[in-house]
């Protein structure tokens, strides 16, 4: 046999959720085969959120992950919760059409708002809070492609405001860059949303089992068996992989790859944070992002690459983490940008910036999603939604956007 997935080291460092409390879940050891309506691959946030709308719905769930809940790439995120995906609109217009660009990105819009508000009715404690979204001109979009990027979103429905670089230094300190700002987007601790959603999961119903590792999947049109490294076997109804940056094995990539990115946290500094602590990311390729902690830490990621090897990853964390360091500084010279907790991590991207979900071409009653893109946990959010849907018999509108049967 041969594992379903691919098997990957997906992070290097400590990133500065895991200096906090890690949550306690009820996990078990899988010691007899088990049947469920339906079997999740991947315990991190995607199958979090993806486990609690099925559980909601009724359905039976179980969730397996090779090394155990929240342990994958979830705790490199930097939890920056956005309804922008990282292809601007005004160039996703142009690739894909007008009208099938602003539907992915009302559709993000509206899975984004979705979550805060599900957040919030569950009483999920993750530190989930609204911050305005700060996007500046770069090598992307300069002055004259964020005016007209404005335009587009402003004709498509979207609140969005257009700032003069006298403006955004007059409110940030931020020299020499026009901006577009955003409105409600979200920060969260990612392995604190992740537990929490598996714990009310769990509380309806849902088995955790871990380590399981997932060798090989029989999908036939009544049910799918899946077998693990240690002989046992899974029946279920349904199969979904969540397994981020492990792609599974016979699933369309459409341009999806696996890249490589770094990330640093600050010591708490909240008196120094910029006004209103929003999220500000680039118009650039690369792009810097950052965003506020808990405490005040000034958390900055970016640098993204080619992802070669785990060997050549780490690598570059130093390199890179002098870069992010040297960037920060540049655009806040009065923070202070030295790294108190220092990561790299694998990263999805795609060429559209969109994820792909649904059902798996060849596979019956087997599911994916890759949630490629900078807002990777609002796709989960969507991802959730659109699955639901999906396995309750109720389809949705805007399945076939995201389809890996599409046709862009």
């Amino acid at each position: 046999m041969t594992l379903a997935t691919q098997r990957r080291d997906l992070r290097t460092g400590r990133s500065l959720w895991m200096a906090r409390p890690a949550p306690t879940l009820p996990e078990r050891a899988l010691r007899r085969d088990v049947e469920a309506e339906v079997v999740i691959v991947g315990a991190g946030i995607s199958g979090a959120m993806v486990a609690e709308q099925l559980t909601e719905a009724g359905l039976d769930v179980v969730l397996v992950d090779r090394r155990g809940p929240m342990l994958g790439a979830t705790p490199a995120s930097t939890a920056l919760l956005q309804a922008e995906i990282d292809v601007p609109l005004s160039r996703l217009a142009r690739r894909l059409g007008a009208d099938r660009a602003r539907r992915i990105w009302r559709r993000s819009k509206l899975a984004l708002d979705a979550l805060r508000e599900r957040v919030r009715r569950l009483g999920v404690r993750a530190d989930l809070a609204s911050r305005d979204s700060l996007y500046l001109e770069g090598d992307v979009l300069d002055a004259a492609g964020l005016r007209q990027e404005y335009e587009v979103r402003r004709e498509a429905g979207f609140e969005v405001q257009l700032l003069e670089p006298r403006e955004v230094k007059a409110r940030w300190g931020i020299a020499g860059r026009a901006g577009l700002l955003g409105f409600d987007s979200l920060i969260a601790d990612p392995r604190r949303l992740t537990a929490g959603l598996l714990q009310i999961a769990c509380q309806r119903g849902a088995r955790l089992y871990a380590p399981v590792a997932i060798e090989e999947v029989e999908a036939g049109p009544r049910r799918v068996l899946a077998h693990t490294a240690e002989g046992r076997t899974l029946r279920a109804r349904h199969l979904i992989y969540a397994t981020g940056y492990e792609l599974p094995k016979g699933v369309p990539r459409l341009g999806h790859r696996v890249c490589s990115t770094w990330a640093l946290a600050t010591r708490p500094q909240p008196s120094r944070l910029w006004a209103d602590e929003c999220l500000i990311w680039e118009a650039s390729d690369p792009y810097l992002y950052l965003r506020a902690g808990p405490k005040g830490e000034v958390i900055c990621g970016g640098e993204d690459g080619a992802f070669g090897d785990e060997a050549r990853r780490d690598a570059l964390l130093e390199q890179k983490i002098a870069t992010l360091q040297r960037k920060l500084a540049r655009l806040m010279p009065w923070l202070d940008a030295r790294a108190d907790f220092a990561w790299c991590a694998n990263f999805g991207a795609s060429p559209t910036g969109t994820p792909s979900i649904g059902p798996i071409p060849g596979q019956p009653n087997c599911y994916a999603l890759l949630g490629y893109g900078g807002n990777g946990i609002t796709y989960a959010a969507l991802a959730g939604q659109l699955l639901r849907s999906e396995l309750c018999g109720r389809g949705d509108p805007d399945a076939e956007l995201f389809s890996f049967t599409r046709k862009f």
